[in-house]
């Protein structure tokens, strides 16, 4: 739900929309309630009925503002989205930009010789015994940070280097995959899809095992060469849904009147609020969305099982959920438990049934250096840097190292890679619903810059909306998943009128003010007057104006055309890609490719990437990692405080998202509790 309102200082003016594609409230789901967990999402409590003065100056472009091209040239006296009438988008065109697929190369003797050389001196944690198995649990939540050696959770570039890693290892024989329920994005799922089929390419086997199945575990299984069950699994391939919930009526109720003022006609952040029902503008948005990513399972499914589409959707409208009939249709391999597959790749590598199956869990070989396996050290470099969950400005008091995207951080970060000659080029790695909008123009600037000294890439992971995509369009090109969620370019705020409830508790609040509209959003003891509902107005107006040309200009689109795709609509990346929103489809590896191409480094020449968002870690951390629960339960507080108190100023944010606290607990029902426990109360 969107998070519209703060203190009683002041009210927000917001740029967020639904991702109603991967939580709840709005959320596509897969219906496995009985075995997982209920999505995280963000939702309008913070600091619920507190108010904050609204402001537009972040999205303010004076006329004569010097902005940075890539020539770096200074071009001064041209306002942002204005351009030429006659200009037209770009078409689409996946084949402008290299592909970034991945080639298997075999080792020659002295690359070999020279890996074996290093595996002797290598760390004692390196130590892998020759013929193991690597074992990798995938399920739940996947973060797409790198992790510190004492967190918890999984982390998606260190699953991705894993299957590279793997493919080149001679100790390494093959990978056994528990695939188990997930709660990240289909942009992650994808990205790990297409490392599975990478790894295939090495000659290795890799089995899947999934004692519970859904849409996006499926998904990830069918790309296996072989995938197990047990007898007992939980197989529900019912299809994916869309629901919205809305809290108008309970509001109405309890005597709380949002006064929601919204641009975009797809800006549906506030309807949970405001609405009873949903309207046709969300129904169309979500609709849409909807079919992409249920058309694109029913694409890939069939393909991996070389079946017809209609065929596979008819199997799926069947209500499917006998593991036996699954087998019998082979959509798995066959029916056993896990200690059965065990004995199954023991026989496959001709080991006696008495014997332990070699193994090196995931844990332990993301400890395994790259450079040990000769996958690094190349002379080119390009810098990697991670930009993952919430927006805000500054570290707040109660942040830990990982909640969010801190603004200055990012800064510091993006200015010594400009200072720096060693990177040939720049990927930055965008994981967000966006957040505070000062801080994603800052951001914004700052690339930039960064952008007019060197190629900088944008590649987008499962969601980049709002300030995640105000950063994006800073980059001489954007690279998305084909179901990233993206755009959402638009504005919504509001306060809430209290009269009604202020009435029926006995509650009473008078202000003496000075200035015309110093009550505007500090007198939530009634509606707005005329007046004051105008310049709200007005001002949100402003801001949307401000952010859609800021977009229109940095991606060479007339204002018209940016004001089609924009009003606060969100897309998928290949719906994106079609609307010049995105350059090219395609994951961290594609986005390197056409890196490399803009820095004209040859591209069969190998490069290394520098991660430069490497965590560091915190006491919690390593305390929530040794297993202490308490320790991981008040990290999580401290995070739903952290955003609480930080909301303060203009949100660029996409409401609705699961991941919009990657590494906290859910705390979406906290807003119905507080309204039950009120209604039980009266």
């Amino acid at each position: 739900m969107s998070m519209l309102f703060s203190t009683p200082r002041s009210s927000t003016i917001q740029l967020d929309s639904w991702s109603s594609i991967i939580s709840r409230p709005f959320s596509i789901r897969q219906p496995i309630s009985r075995f997982s967990p209920h999505p995280k999402h963000q939702f309008l409590l913070k600091n619920v009925l507190k108010f904050r003065r609204f402001s537009t100056r972040a999205f303010d472009v004076d006329k004569n503002e010097a902005v940075v091209d890539k020539d770096e040239k200074l071009e001064v006296g041209t306002q942002l989205g204005d351009s030429n009438d006659d200009e037209s988008v770009e078409v689409y065109n996946d084949e402008k930009y290299p592909s970034g697929e991945f080639v298997f190369r075999e080792y020659d003797l002295w690359e070999s010789f020279t890996v074996k050389l290093k595996m002797l001196f290598a760390f004692p944690w390196e130590r892998v015994k020759k013929g193991s198995v690597l074992t990798m649990k995938i399920r739940g939540e996947i973060s797409d940070q790198l992790k510190s050696r004492f967190s918890s959770g999984l982390s998606l570039p260190q699953i991705c280097e894993n299957f590279i890693k793997a493919a080149y290892d001679p100790r390494i024989v093959g990978i056994y995959l528990h695939i188990e329920p997930l709660s990240c994005g289909w942009g992650k799922v994808e990205e790990i899809r297409r490392h599975i089929l990478d790894f295939k390419k090495s000659g290795k086997f890799i089995v899947g095992y999934v004692p519970a199945c859904g849409e996006k575990e499926y998904y990830i299984g069918s790309a296996c060469e072989e995938l197990y069950a047990p007898p007992s699994a939980y197989f529900q391939l019912y299809g994916l849904t869309v629901s919205a919930s809305f809290l108008g009526g309970v509001l109405e109720k309890v005597g709380v009147e949002p006064q929601i003022q919204r641009i975009g006609k797809y800006k549906s952040a506030g309807d949970q609020l405001a609405r009873k029902t949903i309207s046709d503008e969300s129904r169309e948005m979500l609709t849409a969305l909807l079919d992409n990513i249920y058309g694109n399972w029913l694409d890939k499914i069939s393909l991996a099982k070389g079946k017809k589409k209609e065929d596979i959707e008819n199997f799926v409208n069947e209500g499917v959920y006998e593991v036996g009939r699954l087998k019998e249709n082979c959509w798995i391999t066959d029916i056993k438990y896990d200690d059965e597959v065990i004995s199954l790749l023991k026989e496959r590598l001709g080991l006696p049934s008495i014997k332990t199956l070699p193994t090196v869990d995931y844990r332990k070989y993301s400890r395994v250096r790259k450079w040990t396996l000769g996958l690094t050290g190349y002379k080119d470099k390009i810098a990697i840097i991670r930009a993952s969950g919430s927006i805000s400005r500054t570290r707040g008091p109660l942040s830990v190292s990982s909640s969010g995207i801190i603004a200055e951080k990012f800064i510091e970060n993006i200015r010594s890679v400009r200072e720096s000659k060693i990177y040939k080029a720049v990927v930055i790695r965008i994981d967000s619903p966006g957040g505070d909008a000062l801080a994603s123009d800052l951001m914004w600037r700052e690339i930039k810059l960064l952008a007019a000294s060197k190629p900088v890439i944008a590649s987008m992971a499962d969601v980049a909306a709002s300030g995640g995509y105000y950063m994006a369009m800073a980059a001489e090109a954007i690279v998305a998943e084909s179901l990233t969620l993206t755009g959402s370019i638009g504005v919504v705020t509001g306060k809430f009128n209290l009269e009604t409830l202020y009435e029926k508790i006995g509650f009473n609040k008078e202000i003496i003010s000075r200035g015309r509209y110093a009550e505007l959003t500090a007198a939530e003891q009634r509606p707005f007057s005329a007046d004051e509902a105008e310049l709200f107005a007005k001002s949100a107006q402003n801001a949307y104006k401000q952010f859609r040309d800021k977009a229109a200009f940095s991606r060479s689109m007339t204002v018209d055309s940016m004001e089609e795709v924009a009003q606060g609509r969100v897309w998928t990346g290949s719906d994106a890609a079609s609307r010049g929103l995105v350059d090219a489809i395609g994951g961290l590896s594609r986005a390197v490719a056409i890196a490399k191409q803009k820095a004209n480094i040859p591209l069969d020449k190998q490069v290394t990437l520098v991660e430069l968002s490497r965590p560091s870690s915190s006491l919690p951390e390593v305390l929530s990692g040794l297993g202490n629960s308490i320790v991981e339960a008040d990290t999580v507080i401290k995070d739903l405080l952290q955003d609480m108190a930080s909301w303060s100023e203009i949100q660029a944010r996409m409401d609705g998202i699961v991941f919009g606290k990657l590494d906290g607990a859910s705390y979406a029902n906290v807003v119905f509790k507080l309204i039950k426990d009120y209604l039980r109360s009266i």
